[in-house]
């Protein structure tokens, strides 16, 4: 059952600038988010865009982060009506959506996810609802509650990032560093200066307009975190699951390896 009413609201920190540091889950399996909880994140985003994870696994696993007392996104495979609100009928308490390339894209990705009159999301009752008997209460929780995260990850995104920045029902914005360098012909080539002015703008937009910036960090390098902190990124994705468990197995053979010397 979708938790209607939940004991810290994620979309209020988001709006307020509050940090929250979260993580991104690829492998769809429940003692994935059991480990992860452990360490402290405020919320997990299950990855339906790239990863192996199909809807009856993405119920499960929404259902064990919340369990856990964290908040559960879904980064959703596209900004299309089904896949958003059959997430959101899972219970979901927010999504995060890729490749937001405009206003108009950023405006139909909150009425994906908002009922009428806000939005245009078709009603259905599943988990998210209490499977019926909990509708009521649902219907109060997706307009106050819902969070909506335009990720930006193209050029195109930043050169319309005021006008999706505006639309109403927009909670923040998400950088998606891999995408946006790709976008301009140097995937993964952060440093580059063009890939640099394009972030300096988002985050200039972002500051002059008072809206949320989010990054995904990708490295499992606490100080890469820090960083993003510091230039006022407050909602934050610190990895995933793959690079922690395969940084640290690394990590650990080589010392072992060298110790043996």
């Amino acid at each position: 059952m979708k938790n209607i009413s939940p004991d810290w609201s994620l979309r209020t920190k988001i709006r307020n600038n509050q940090l929250t540091i979260g993580s991104w889950v690829t492998i769809p399996h429940q003692s994935i988010i059991e480990i992860l909880a452990t360490a402290g994140f405020d919320w997990l985003t299950l990855d339906l865009e790239h990863a192996a994870i199909d809807y009856a696994q993405a119920m499960n696993l929404i259902a064990h982060i919340q369990a856990k007392g964290m908040k559960a996104l879904v980064r959703v495979s596209k900004n299309e009506e089904v896949v958003i609100k059959k997430v959101m009928d899972a219970g979901a308490d927010g999504i995060i959506v890729p490749t937001v390339k405009n206003a108009d894209e950023a405006r139909q990705a909150v009425e994906f996810v908002k009922y009428p009159p806000f939005g245009k999301r078709g009603v259905g009752l599943n988990r998210a609802q209490n499977y019926g008997i909990g509708f009521e209460e649902y219907v109060k929780w997706q307009a106050e509650e819902s969070v909506v995260i335009a990720q930006i990850e193209h050029i195109d995104s930043v050169h319309n990032i005021e006008a999706i920045l505006m639309v109403e029902g927009i909670d923040g914005i998400m950088v998606g560093p891999y995408d946006l360098s790709a976008s301009m012909g140097m995937p993964g080539n952060y440093e580059h200066p063009d890939v640099k002015v394009a972030l300096a703008k988002i985050e200039e937009s972002c500051k002059r307009l008072k809206k949320t910036m989010g990054f995904h960090v990708i490295q499992s390098d606490f100080k890469k975190a820090v960083e993003k902190i510091n230039l006022g990124y407050t909602f934050l994705a610190f990895s995933l699951d793959f690079f922690f468990l395969g940084d640290m197995a690394r990590e650990q053979m080589k010392s072992l390896k060298d110790s043996l010397k």
